[in-house]
């Protein structure tokens, strides 16, 4: 059995990478810096492993990041509970299983904190009728065991999900419950208790603010749900097809009567605020009827390119949710020739890694 321990003193840590980020915008007037630790252990909501075949044995690995050298896991303690437990149970009932083991070579675990797990089983193999009936008998053994399961097959240009593919999430921020659909392949928050910290900062920060609300890559609703109750009209927009569709199961679940998600990446909404192209997917939205004094960003690691700069520096206030301190820094730059700084916040999304996510306010000056 092989464990991959958790460092000791995750407080150290947290303190350096809090030192050395704020370091980073020390060129900035900042009033306000807030900081948000992660629990020390089962915080991550999601992981993949490879699987390593080694005679009549089968086991979870990762790689070292130092010497790229494989390394045996039978226990993950920065993953969750429910992810342990379900890497424990499930290789006893492939091992000897040739049609679901076979060219076998990689497990994804998606998780919640209402008790849905989503397994996805990766092969070099395509996948027949008789892995389905296979596979159909373990999430049933799954099942007997207590776990609420949905389990996916993939291999190239295949994906077979036995029921569906997706885990329906609860958080309970501010004292209200809020449903996420949680799309497997799609992006969501790896760190649920972060993510709870986030949505609660955002929620804090913009109340009182005035008029409607635009966001650009808003993944699954995941602010744009929990900020309508401070906004007339949310507007938000999203590229991928399956989040867009999680994004809107997640209205109505909620009862979100305020919010319309757009398919469109943040570029395209620039050309179309700019009148610079015409969209079908705008056809039914007249973007004039949204006053939007607010924009909020949480843009890939490569930040926000200079168009959609200029485009979101004519908003009164902006929120910009960063997970590359180095470009949110670049683009801050930017952004305080129009704004100030109002309030920062980092979240320890990666604890043990150099990994910080930051949120700034900003404030038109004038």
């Amino acid at each position: 059995m092989t464990n991959l321990p958790i460092p000791d003193n995750y407080q150290q840590l947290f303190d350096k990478k809090i030192t050395q980020t704020k370091a980073l915008f020390e060129q900035f007037t900042i009033p306000e810096f807030t900081a948000y630790p992660s629990p020390t252990s089962h915080f991550r909501m999601r992981a993949e492993f490879r699987m390593w075949h080694a005679g009549d044995e089968l086991y979870h690995i990762m790689f070292d990041q130092k010497n790229k050298k494989r390394v045996r896991v039978d226990d993950f303690p920065i993953a969750t509970h429910l992810i342990n437990q379900a890497m424990q149970s499930i290789l006893p009932l492939l091992k000897f299983n040739l049609p679901l083991r076979d060219k076998l070579f990689q497990i994804d675990y998606l998780s919640t904190l209402s008790g849905e797990l989503l397994i996805s089983l990766v092969y070099h193999k395509k996948l027949d009728e008789v892995w389905l009936s296979q596979a159909k008998q373990l999430r049933q053994k799954l099942l007997d065991q207590g776990f609420k399961v949905h389990l996916i097959g993939r291999a190239a240009n295949q994906k077979i999900s036995l029921d569906h593919d997706y885990v329906d999430e609860q958080l309970t921020i501010l004292g209200r419950r809020y449903i996420y659909r949680q799309v497997e392949n799609s992006f969501t928050q790896p760190n649920a208790t972060i993510n709870i910290a986030m949505l609660t900062w955002a929620i804090n920060v913009t109340k009182g603010l005035s008029g409607d609300l635009l966001e650009l890559y808003c993944g699954n609703g995941n602010f744009s749900i929990a900020l309508a109750q401070n906004f007339n009209q949310v507007l938000a927009t999203e590229i991928a097809k399956a989040s867009v569709k999680a994004a809107q199961y997640n209205i109505a679940i909620n009862q979100i009567e305020n919010v319309k998600i757009l398919r469109l990446s943040a570029e395209e909404l620039t050309q179309a605020i700019n009148n610079e192209r015409e969209f079908k997917r705008l056809k039914e939205i007249c973007l004039t009827d949204y006053h939007c004094h607010t924009v909020l960003v949480d843009p890939p690691r490569n930040g926000l390119d200079s168009k959609t700069l200029t485009m979101i520096s004519q908003y009164q206030n902006i929120i910009y949710i960063s997970c590359n301190p180095l470009t949110l820094k670049e683009n801050l730059i930017e952004l305080t020739q129009s704004h100030i700084i109002k309030k920062m916040a980092f979240f320890d999304q990666f604890p043990y890694t150099h990994h910080l996510e930051c949120a700034v306010m900003l404030s038109k000056i004038g």
